[in-house]
């Protein structure tokens, strides 16, 4: 079966056939075309990349409107076309930060022979030349945004290279993340910063190096050239370094792919660009399901609705499988739009994500998301509405009615069976499979939640420990096994630090007031989550005012000791049967540790790997790969320094770090922190002292609703 799939794509490459179904696509336009450059370079290394551009053949490309130079990144809408051609734009100066050997291995490559190979892969990965075969262009797709239909959105700083076939019979899709404007960057410049690209880089192969489906990265190439950006929209913008990471997948088409058929939506009046184009949502639903799901392709050959419906089946489970891995592993992907979900059922599009330091269900970790509608815990069901939204993007293709019957089937059930299957080895649980081990799993998360209030005991460090627990009840080490744990939790003083108020207690009346007497411009200010929680703050502050250290420790002992008493039960009950004690408790111990990471990518990781390259120093975020390519990210972080609860990418202050990952999806306008720096303008105009102030003023001049300008564009 090997050999023929190499074989097929080697006759891919050399005959270029028609596209799928003998459709016909719309003419292509010469790369010269484009670029009006001279002759691209010749690679060495990267030679033997071979490419069969699929997509660009099976799927409507547009040609470029003519005029001049820089005439194809106008930004405009893409109507009829699911690509439009582009070309990247130079960078001054690229400069390899990192190469990813596991994921470029994906593509038949192995480790830079020479220095002279790492200046090639800049040269090429930045986008500077094209390799032999490659096809730059754009990929046009629509999005719900924070929910609501965002309309024609695209590849407004990412562009599709190519497809390159390996000899071991597999195809992977090249993209360049950062590579210059594309007719979908709107008002933005296509480009990304250094901060943003590390993270993005290394959080493509954490994730994959914990076992988490996800799209891979291959390079990370930084630069001389620069863009502004006003990190924390104070006014203050600072020039940063233009970066691009090269990322790998078997594609990127994704649910908003589907969208952009969509007519006028009921609520924000916008459209996709190709409306009443059935004939090309036809033409993307035999080309993913013929190209990614062959399987469902041959079963179904003769019914295309059975076809459909077994596809969206699949998709469903995927994404259900998917996210269940991200809960078991505290991920937390911060803006998952109908853009950034992956019809493959992979973490696509990393921007303002997050992983858990300690347990907080409530987490969130996208500083644009004032409502909390992507926190930790409610990604499944997030999830599970975007699917529909996928459902209702596929009709009349998958009638609307058997896919919301599939989705209902499928998703919740999916999604417990693989939750609880990876829940089970996180606690060794490795012989019998129980059905109230989800209330053990439940309540070991509240005890978690309890054991520091709001969040918890810390959520990595926490799984790993239960590997060292003894089943032996008359064990001398239960005691030091609690101190252990006791230590996870947070102290008196961190939750004060936590739950301290971080409104001035005058904003916080006034703020009130104006909730009662103008619920409208209240609702407009989109502040109602932050007051919310502000008021919690001082609730749980009052409470911790009263409260000892000592009795603090008490309370969360006595918590852990109940819960760990539960579960030394259901370890009896596992070991039930087992004919050697001593071998089930070493598999026991082998599945925790090979479940549980002692490394995911804390923030302070990251930020380390960002800082030392901003300095020019790039080993940081080499280290970081290594930690997890070598097999090392299983084990205790002990090293992990333990921020306040609550401060997960956050400041004691309540100010927010850079690398929190404000990316793009605040450029289109679907946040309200640009707000809020508005307002903090105005108010200096106003000579007022505070944004309460401002908000009186502002209401008291205005008999509609404010209006705030564009929001700028940060990323």
């Amino acid at each position: 079966m090997a050999a023929r799939r190499v074989a097929v794509c080697a006759s891919l490459a050399a005959a270029r056939p028609l596209p799928l179904g003998g459709r016909r696509r719309l003419s292509p336009v010469p790369r010269s075309a484009l670029s009006g450059a001279a002759m691209e370079p010749a690679p060495r290394w990267l030679a033997g990349l071979r490419f069969d551009n699929r997509a660009l053949r099976a799927l409507p490309v547009e040609t470029p409107p003519a005029g001049p130079e820089g005439a194809s990144t106008t930004p405009r809408l893409v109507p009829g076309a699911c690509f439009t051609r582009v070309r990247p734009t130079p960078l001054r100066q690229p400069r390899l930060v990192a190469l990813s050997e596991p994921a470029l291995a994906l593509l038949g490559l192995g480790a830079p022979p020479a220095p002279e190979a790492e200046a090639e892969a800049a040269l090429f990965f930045s986008g500077n030349a094209l390799l032999p075969g490659a096809e730059p262009a754009a990929h046009c797709y629509c999005g719900h945004q924070f929910g609501q239909f965002a309309g024609q959105l695209g590849d407004g700083a990412a562009m599709y290279l190519g497809e390159v076939c390996t000899a071991a019979g597999e195809r992977w899709e090249l993209q360049l993340k950062g590579a210059g404007p594309t007719p979908f960057s709107r008002q933005a410049d296509g480009r990304k910063v250094l901060r943003s690209s590390i993270r993005e880089f290394l959080c493509s192969e954490a994730m994959f190096h914990l076992g988490v489906p996800t799209t891979r990265a291959g390079a990370c190439v930084t630069s001389e050239s620069t863009v502004a950006r006003d990190v924390f929209y104070d006014g203050n913008p600072k020039y940063e370094k233009c970066t691009v990471v090269l990322r790998i997948a078997s594609t990127f088409i994704r649910f908003g792919s589907f969208e952009i058929f969509k007519s006028a939506d009921e609520h924000t009046g916008r459209a996709g660009p190709s409306v009443g184009r059935n004939d090309i949502r036809v033409q993307l639903l035999d080309y993913v399901i013929s190209s990614f799901y062959p399987e469902i392709q041959a079963a179904h050959a003769s019914d295309n609705v059975q076809r459909n419906a077994a596809f969206f089946r699949e998709v469903t489970r995927r994404t259900a499988r998917m996210v269940a891995e991200w809960q078991c592993v505290g991920f937390c992907h911060g803006v998952l739009n109908t853009d950034n979900m992956s019809i493959l059922g992979l973490t696509i599009d990393y921007g303002p994500f997050g992983f858990l330091d300690r347990y907080d269900p409530d987490h969130v970790c996208n500083a644009s998301d004032n409502t909390g509608r992507y926190t930790y815990s409610k990604q499944p069901e997030v999830c599970k509405w975007n699917l529909r939204k996928l459902a209702e993007a596929l009709q009349p293709e998958l009638p609307l009615e058997l896919g919301e019957a599939i989705l209902a089937e499928e998703f919740d059930a999916e999604f417990q069976r693989h939750y609880l299957q990876k829940m089970r080895r996180k606690l060794g649980l490795v012989r019998v499979e129980l059905e109230e081990d989800g209330v053990l799993v439940s309540k070991l998360l509240q005890t978690m939640h309890l054991t520091a209030c709001v969040p918890g005991a810390d959520f990595t460090n926490t799984f790993y420990l239960l590997s060292s627990f003894l089943v032996d009840p008359e064990s001398p080490g239960l005691a030091e096994f609690l101190a252990r744990l006791m230590e996870q939790c947070a102290s008196l003083e961190e939750l004060r630090q936590a739950f301290r108020p971080q409104m001035d207690p005058r904003q916080l009346s006034m703020m009130l007031m104006l909730a009662q007497s103008n619920p409208q411009l209240f609702a407009l200010m989109g502040t109602r989550a932050g007051i919310a929680r502000e008021l919690e703050r001082v609730e749980q502050q009052s409470q911790l005012e009263q409260l000892s250290a000592a009795e603090l420790q008490s309370r969360n002992q006595d918590h852990w000791a109940t819960w760990l008493q539960a579960y030394r039960a259901r370890l009896d009950k596992d070991l039930e049967g087992a004919g050697d004690a001593a071998a089930w408790q070493a598999e026991r111990v082998r599945v925790m540790r090979a479940s549980n990471p002692k490394y995911v990518l804390r923030n302070y990781m990251a930020q380390n790997a960002i800082e030392a390259a901003e300095r020019g120093d790039f080993s940081e975020a080499s280290t970081c790969l290594t930690l997890w390519s070598a097999g090392g990210g299983h084990g205790f972080d002990s090293s992990h320094p333990h921020t306040p609860p609550g401060s997960a990418g956050t400041e004691a202050t309540g100010d927010p770090l850079p690398l929190r990952g404000r990316g793009c999806h605040r450029a289109r306008g679907h946040g309200a922190d640009w707000r809020a720096a508005f307002l903090q303008q105005q108010a200096s105009a106003l000579g007022s002292r505070t944004v309460c102030d401002v908000i009186i003023v502002m209401a008291s001049a205005c008999s509609t609703p404010l209006e705030f300008p564009e929001a700028p564009v940060c990323c």
